[in-house]
């Protein structure tokens, strides 16, 4: 008898509430903090209070006498471990040893020099306070300008300057650019040096089984499989003997993108006490310790025709490095180039990177890594450009815009833009804010005294890093599903989540290409002794990248189920569909239970057919993706005070399809959040001796939930022909956007004060004094 099936409705593109929330909102969730185990010991680590000393002796005898010490380790007991890696390669860059804990010098404040173990964490941090370091205080240089200076204090002094790399790309003929030009406009511009500031500071729980020779390493990390390779190369311990679990993860936008001194320290401290031991950072530690974003100084130069046409632009930035590369220090000013066009169609651009090394913490990839430099830069530099030539700054940019036609566009850093309509999502914002009006407006603000601004920004980012040549740890993701004998599925993927979401976009993938229940789908990750090699999650890359290669793998698992389907029902003619396998000629059809149940118990299997369904995918990217989009931002400015109000922000974005409308305005949001932060509050700052001055979160001003606008958001979609999901990214597109929008909006609501620029953060005190200096 013939079976009527009804196609389920689809999942994809609904706003299906995140799978993970409950765990996390009730406390349920285990983060590496939560891990307990018996026999369990405590780590302290002593720190340099110097960012740059000698140490002349270390004296631990007191610590290691302390009741309840079990061991102190310093330099010379961890030589033998191998360095912390950097995985980025520039020519001519210069790599500084960079050991666990410090030998014979520190490099800055916060350099791990000593660890002591206990068995209670209140015992060891007593007993750190014991150790006794005999210091010889050396000048430091904490400012990357001042470091390039003529005798200023040597970083590391077997150079004989502070440049780690010089790097240099162009692209056209940038000198006949700029003698064409009836205008250049020049800027120097920062982005400041930003502390992560993830809820959940870094931890790592080692856990040694001599018997096994199994070290179980379970690190709040966003990169677990690349952790185990790396860790296992600094201990001298074979790959097959590690294991890293990363569990619940609280945060990490990028500072959680690295291997750090102390995952590798804890695996020896393990491995010598052979007993469980456990570190968590404090929050001291986490501003003090863990990698730092952004740390720009670019000077701008763009030329153009009177009409507003941008025909080159010029670049040179200062990258404050801070004292040793982490594992992708060096390769992150140079995203910033490749992005430095924008969205504009000029050919002619020249960039210059000098990597300076500082007696800070080093910096890395940080929400955006890169592209949030470079969209502040050219959106700054475009605002710059109205202003002179007098043209509105949307006029200016739709003028500029690479055209729908145009695509897939090459640029003159060597990207080629996949897919985009960069006019649209500008115009539906202008549309949303009713922009003529919203002018006419402000006129009538002005004439009253009234400091109002309008502020705009254009955005493109490089998105599903990408294709290996391009990528130092490769490029590629990888996915497995299998279907257990009561049809239940599971998909394991080596992308790592702490917030994007995927357990529940790739159940929604999985859910739809299987016709089954989404709550019959169990998404696994994260533990390399139970997932497949990945690659990890960073970069916006999770679905672009990773769930791609779950969709590949469902198109092998849906083969294998058609072939035991046709076996089941007797006939070659068959076909799939709502968790079904049907026969074409009787309509009869198998359900992927009975298919599931057949294929690991069938007596007869399908011709070159092994039993079981699972299937596993290795997928890379042809190309990186490239979503973009449009901010607008209006404020108003305290005349009194310099304060900023945020009175109306508005985002459209285009990220390709979007699979999950909820996660991806959630992306939106965090990332404005901390987008607003770097542009109005946030910033770490060093004094003279390369001491953090904020080092405390009453010292760094974070954003708190009362201070976010309400968003506005929306979107244009433009699929990206790079991956059959047609997926772009979001998840930094929110803070790349942001920024240079709240920027251009508060030079605007000053500039009849005749201020043209404004480096961030904009905090009341410095906008207060600008207008006391109008006044004057």
């Amino acid at each position: 008898m013939a079976t009527t099936i009804t196609k389920p409705e689809t999942l994809v593109g609904k706003r299906i509430r995140r799978r993970e929330d409950p765990r996390l909102i009730t406390g349920t969730a285990t983060y590496v903090d939560d891990i307990k185990m018996p026999g369990m010991h405590y780590a302290t680590i002593v720190r340099s209070p110097h960012a740059a000393a000698r140490i002349r002796s270390i004296n631990t005898k007191k610590a290691a006498a302390h009741k309840g010490v079990i061991a102190v380790f310093t330099g010379k007991d961890t030589q033998k471990v191998g360095p912390v890696p950097c995985g980025a390669s520039l020519p001519g860059l210069r790599v500084p040893h960079h050991h666990i804990l410090a030998m014979d010098r520190v490099y800055f404040a916060g350099h791990p020099v000593a660890v002591v173990v206990a068995t209670d964490r209140y015992v060891a941090a007593d007993a750190a306070d014991l150790i006794e370091v005999d210091w010889d205080v050396l000048p430091a240089v904490a400012d990357p300008e001042k470091a390039l200076a003529k005798g200023a204090p040597a970083v590391h002094p077997e150079w004989p300057d502070n440049v780690a790399f010089n790097y240099h790309q162009e692209g056209g003929n940038v000198e006949k650019a700029f003698s064409e030009a009836d205008v250049v406009v020049k800027q120097r511009i920062t982005s400041q040096r930003l502390i992560p500031t993830a809820m959940e500071t870094r931890g790592v729980v080692a856990d040694w089984r001599p018997a096994d020779r199994q070290l179980n390493l379970y690190s709040s990390t966003q990169i677990p499989h690349l952790m185990r390779t790396l860790v296992a190369q600094m201990l001298g311990l074979e790959e097959n003997r590690l294991r890293v679990v990363a569990p619940e993860v609280g945060g990490g936008f990028g500072s959680k993108l690295n291997v750090y001194a102390e995952e590798a320290l804890m695996g020896f401290v393990a491995m010598k006490i052979q007993q469980p031991v456990k570190w968590i950072e404090s929050r001291r530690e986490n501003f003090l310790c863990t990698i730092h974003g952004r740390g720009h100084v670019d000077h701008y130069e763009v030329a153009a025709k009177r009409d507003g046409t941008i025909l080159g632009i010029k670049l040179h930035i200062i990258q404050d490095l801070g004292a040793y590369h982490q594992l992708l220090t060096p390769a992150i000013p140079t995203l910033s180039v490749l992005m430095m066009p924008g969205l504009y169609k000029t050919q002619n651009v020249r960039a210059d990177i000098v990597g300076v090394f500082t007696n800070c913490v080093p910096t890395d990839a940080y929400r955006g890594a890169g592209r949030p430099e470079a969209t502040h830069g050219i959106e700054r530099m475009v605002d710059v450009l109205a202003a002179e030539l007098k043209m509105d700054p949307a006029e200016i940019r739709l003028k500029n815009f690479v055209t729908k036609e145009q695509f897939p566009f090459p640029t003159a850093t060597g990207l080629t833009y996949d897919s985009g309509d960069y006019a649209a999502p500008l115009k539906k914002a202008l549309d949303i804010v009713d922009y003529q009006n919203l002018r006419n407006e402000q006129a009538q603000a002005r004439k009253q005294g009234k400091l109002m601004g309008i502020g705009m920004s254009t955005y493109g980012e490089i998105c599903a890093f990408g294709p290996s040549p391009a990528t130092p740890a490769g490029g590629w993701e990888s996915a497995t599903v299998k279907i257990d004998p009561t049809g239940k599925v599971t998909v394991m993927t080596g992308a790592s989540p702490h917030g994007q979401g995927e357990e529940t976009t790739f159940a929604q993938i999985a859910a739809d290409e299987l016709g089954v229940n989404i709550d019959d789908i169990l998404v696994l990750h994260g533990d390399t002794a139970v997932v497949q090699y990945g690659i990890g999650t960073f970069g916006s890359r999770s679905t672009a990248v990773g769930g791609t290669a779950v969709y590949f793998a469902l198109q092998d698992l849906k083969a294998k189920i058609k072939k035991f389907g046709a076996m089941l029902l007797g006939s070659d003619d068959v076909s799939f569909s709502g968790g079904q396998v049907i026969c074409n000629k009787t309509g009869k059809s198998k359900s992927i239970q009975e298919i599931a149940a057949a294929s690991y118990r069938a007596m007869k299997l399908p011709p070159n057919t092994e039993p079981g369904l699972i299937s596993t995918h290795f997928w890379e990217p042809p190309n990186f993706t490239f979503p973009f989009g449009a901010h607008i931002v209006v404020t108003d400015v305290d005349r009194d005070t310099g304060a900023v109000a945020v009175r109306r922000y508005v985002a459209v974005d285009d990220c390709g399809n979007i699979l999950n409308p909820l996660i991806v305005d959630g992306q939106i949001h965090g990332g404005v959040a901390q987008g607003l932060g770097q542009a109005l509050w946030e910033q770490a700052v060093y004094d003279d001796n390369g001491q953090l001055v904020t080092g405390e979160l009453m010292d760094y001003a974070v954003p708190k939930a009362h201070m976010m606008p309400r968003i506005e958001s929306d979107h244009t979609t433009t699929p990206t022909s790079v991956n059959p999901l047609g997926v772009k990214g979001v998840g930094e597109a929110g803070t790349i956007g942001c920024s240079p929008a709240v920027v251009n909006s508060v030079v605007d609501a000053l500039a009849p004060l005749g201020v043209k620029h404004l480096d961030m953060p904009m905090t009341p005190e410095t906008i207060w004094k600008l207008i006391a200096r109008s006044k004057s």
